[in-house]
């Protein structure tokens, strides 16, 4: 078993170029963590404790010529296409009152596969299909309630 090495800090990058790259694969989820660890490629153990979220294609150590780098999983995600920038507004704004995140693209909108976003895109009649990749949704890490109530868990 290998040394647990801590990141608790981004390192300063500057060009990579001649370094060998090793990736540490992880899901969406898990790079929204404060606290977790994972398996890089080559073996070597990570643990993350840090305040911001991680996202696809970060460099997290560097070690002589080896820069280690994260990996996002792809996931299953519901691709709604769209033809216009008023379409494709609609649809995000509509999702986003939902309090899911979505990722827009110049022909789609990506969005979890949430049983209420199935239910909204069935009622409102709205094609989607199911992709599997990686999804970085526009909202990531942001939340809000519009419930001011002092009895709201928010």
């Amino acid at each position: 078993m290998s040394e647990l090495t801590l990141i608790q800090k981004l390192p300063h990058v500057h060009g990579l170029h001649g370094h060998h790259q090793v990736r540490l694969q992880a899901d969406r989820t898990t790079l929204a963590k404060r606290r977790w660890r994972g398996i890089a490629q080559d073996g070597k153990e990570f643990g993350f404790d840090i305040d911001e979220a991680l996202s696809d294609g970060t460099p997290f150590f560097i070690e002589g010529e080896i820069y280690y780098v994260l990996e996002q999983l792809p996931e299953e995600v519901l691709e709604i296409p769209v033809t216009s920038i008023e379409q494709a507004a609609r649809v995000a704004w509509n999702l986003g009152n939902l309090h899911f995140g979505v990722e827009t693209r110049a022909d789609c909108v990506r969005v979890t596969g949430d049983p209420a976003v199935l239910q909204f895109l069935t009622r409102e009649k709205i094609a989607f299909k199911r992709v599997n990749c990686v999804f970085l949704p526009l909202s990531a890490g942001a939340h809000h309630h519009h419930d001011t109530s002092p009895h709201h868990h928010g």
